[in-house]
């Protein structure tokens, strides 16, 4: 499993009006990716931004693009969010009933595969796609809408999770998304996480800078 802490800011809590420069604000912060929560209304029960909005940000930045899915009938649009950026895209076990014919699709489509697990989802599902995934993403809320509180009980599932994948001898990302902040953050890496998305936590800030990197900060010192 992978040792290194990502930070990962989400844009959905970005300002829209003025996101080329709140991506610049997280590129000083010295942050690596960029986490695109793309929600269809259907699957979720918001919606936020399309394909398009990937396009804009993979102008204007060389940070890597982590699209996160969280919509219906994905294998539909894989396609389109590579060729828009994307670096790196999830699907939701859930959403997905032919999820194997899904990750290698993305992989073939040059992108790396993520799976994403609603909390109440069980890592036992793991068990049959472990070996085809580079990220596996635990989520930290019910997914659909950013801000909301982070729910404690999910760390025994990243602790659980972590251990598959090492037991595995995998080199997959363990990422955690869902009201991931400074003060919580540390939880996450002790119980494995190493990809951490943070929106609020990050863009609503005072300091976007000074946030992302006491994100970081923090996560580093709860490392073994």
């Amino acid at each position: 499993m992978n040792s290194k802490v990502i930070i990962a800011p989400s844009i959905l809590s970005a300002d829209f009006s003025n996101l080329e420069r709140q991506i610049r604000l997280v590129e000083e912060a010295g942050v690596e990716w960029l986490h695109l929560d793309v929600m269809d209304g259907h699957y979720v029960p918001n919606l936020t931004f399309g394909p398009l909005v990937v396009s804009a940000v993979r102008r204007v930045t060389k940070l890597f693009l982590d699209a996160h899915l969280m919509i219906e009938n994905a294998d539909q649009y894989l396609e389109v969010f590579r060729e828009a950026g994307a670096d790196n895209i999830t699907v939701h076990y859930e959403a997905c009933p032919h999820i194997h014919r899904t990750l290698h699709r993305i992989k073939e489509l040059g992108a790396s595969a993520g799976v994403a697990l609603n909390p109440a989802t069980p890592a036992s599902v793991l068990k049959e796609v472990i070996g085809d995934v580079n990220l596996v993403l635990a989520m930290t809320v019910d997914p659909g809408w950013g801000g909301q509180t982070f729910v404690a009980s999910t760390l025994r599932k990243v602790e659980e999770i972590a251990r598959m994948l090492t037991s595995a001898g995998s080199n997959a990302h363990l990422e955690v998304d869902g009201g991931i902040d400074a003060s919580n953050v540390a939880r996450v890496a002790q119980a494995g996480a190493r990809v951490i998305v943070s929106g609020s936590g990050i863009f609503h800030s005072e300091n976007i800078v000074e946030a992302a990197r006491l994100l970081r900060r923090n996560a580093e010192k709860a490392l073994p």
